[in-house]
């Protein structure tokens, strides 16, 4: 009998969830899906630069496995690169813990709930006018 997979943890939605070549029609390009856990394993280790098995403790799973969703994350996202093809990030083995996430002003700290599928970047500050991070 086959062991069940450990949850995933992701501490990160990510606010777009497609990339697509410019100038290439949606109707003629193929698509590559990067799941969502691999998705937080290339930021974990490319974009934060956590070592990996700071980043495999923070998602809840061994080194090797971070190990092999780090390089199936890789080889998907050359590919879409290499050959034309769109990049969808859905599915995949996790459990979320970015529920409640919000964006946050970065001159004076207002605080508004995030809205799925809105970057919080091109949101405005409703009290100063100034950017929105992610908080």
């Amino acid at each position: 009998m086959v062991r069940p997979r450990r949850l995933r943890r992701v501490s990160f939605e990510p606010d777009v969830t497609f990339f697509k070549p410019v100038g290439i029609r949606m109707k003629e390009l193929d698509e590559v899906v990067v799941s969502v856990d691999e998705f937080e394993a290339v930021r974990l280790k490319d974009l934060e630069s956590l070592e990996q098995g700071d980043a495999a403790k923070k998602m809840n799973i061994s080194q090797p496995t971070f190990h092999r969703l780090l390089l199936s994350a890789r080889k998907k996202i050359a590919e879409a690169i290499v050959k034309g093809k769109a990049i969808k990030i859905e599915g995949g083995n996790f459990k979320a813990s970015f529920s409640g996430s919000f964006c946050v002003c970065i001159s004076c700290k207002h605080k508004e709930p995030k809205i799925k599928g809105i970057p919080c970047s091109s949101k405005v500050c409703p009290e100063c006018n100034s950017v929105m991070v992610r908080g």
